[in-house]
């Protein structure tokens, strides 16, 4: 009955070589749907694979945002696995895991999480062994790593959201406090993605310019007490939010959505993702976050960002406070 509604070319031109762009979310919590809500309204995928154990919520959320596809870019979204309609997908977002609950830190999901991880990472090896996997589950710098062991991958192809997000909510604070906006402040929030993550800040700047004095403190603390108080906020921001509304989403669907863009758009974009670090600031062989090139091949290059004594030492500290917590896990 739909014949009539299509005029068929007898002599269609050979399919092109252009590959649709294909992305996978293992895990459709608050986080995964976040991640997954803002990557459709912004573009990135022309398929979206949406993979969950809870089939029939996952199936819903599929269909409740397959009917809004209307009223933007055209996506083909999709429930299911890896195995059978994510194959050879390009990109892999993991934020399966169990959720971080009030008082608990992100640290203390390392043994549940990881036995999540062991059932996923086998299949995603067999049938996207070519992706690129993004993990966004806490603790992300140890997941990250765990990844990379288990899948065998090359590092630049695994990287973790890492502190992007921390880094955001850096410059957010700090713009409100300079009435500025946030991308015009450059500032990073390095290490883990936790309770040791260390602000740089002999490297806050405005234009160039410097809002911390280069001097003997410069890193070791905000050159002002209420910028002091701004990194607080920074590192306690996911406990607020939990107290409040019990999880954090939108913030982290937002960063993720940025970092998947760097990839597919090959943006050489410098973030602040998690991924291998061996030999640099005296730290070997684990993921954390510093300044990053991301593209099309991943997490490419570490920038060598000069740190002030203390805080290359918070830095370091922060590697071993991971290295303690990887050092517990069964692989």
């Amino acid at each position: 009955m739909f014949e009539e509604l299509f005029t068929i070319n007898s002599h269609p031109e050979p399919i092109s070589p252009i590959r649709p762009r294909k992305g996978v979310i293992i895990g459709a919590g608050q986080v995964g749907m976040a991640c997954a809500y803002s990557m459709l309204i912004q573009d990135c995928f022309d398929e979206l694979i949406l993979q969950d154990l809870a089939t029939e919520k996952v199936e819903g959320e599929v269909m409740d945002l397959a009917h809004g596809v209307p009223f933007i870019s055209p996506t083909t979204i999709k429930a299911g696995t890896v195995a059978d309609v994510g194959k050879n997908a390009d990109i892999i977002i993991i934020t399966a895991g169990s959720n971080q609950k009030e008082g608990e830190t992100r640290l203390d999901l390392v043994g549940r999480n990881v036995k999540i991880f062991k059932g996923l990472i086998g299949d995603i090896v067999e049938h996207c062994p070519n992706a690129i996997l993004l993990i966004v589950t806490n603790p992300v710098d140890i997941m990250t790593y765990v990844t990379l062991k288990l899948s065998g991958f090359p590092s630049s192809r695994v990287l973790g959201s890492g502190t992007v997000l921390d880094s955001g909510r850096f410059r957010s604070l700090l713009a409100q406090k300079l009435n500025l906006d946030p991308r015009s402040i450059h500032a990073y929030i390095i290490g883990e993605h936790g309770d040791s993550e260390v602000p740089v800040w002999s490297k806050v700047n405005v234009a160039g310019m410097r809002i911390c004095a280069e001097d003997a403190k410069s890193g070791a603390e905000a050159c002002d007490a209420e910028l002091g108080e701004i990194f607080n906020q920074v590192k306690n921001a996911a406990y607020e939010i939990i107290q409040r509304k019990g999880y954090t989403s939108y913030g982290i669907g937002l960063g993720v959505t940025e970092i998947v863009k760097a990839i597919l758009r090959d943006q050489n974009r410098v973030m602040t993702v998690s991924s291998f670090v061996n030999d640099l600031y005296g730290i070997k062989n684990i993921c954390l976050s510093l300044p990053t090139i991301v593209n099309r091949q991943g997490a490419t290059k570490i920038i060598n960002l000069p740190l002030s004594k203390i805080e290359e030492e918070k830095l370091q500290h922060s590697a071993k406070v991971l290295r303690e917590v990887f050092e517990s896990v069964e692989l």
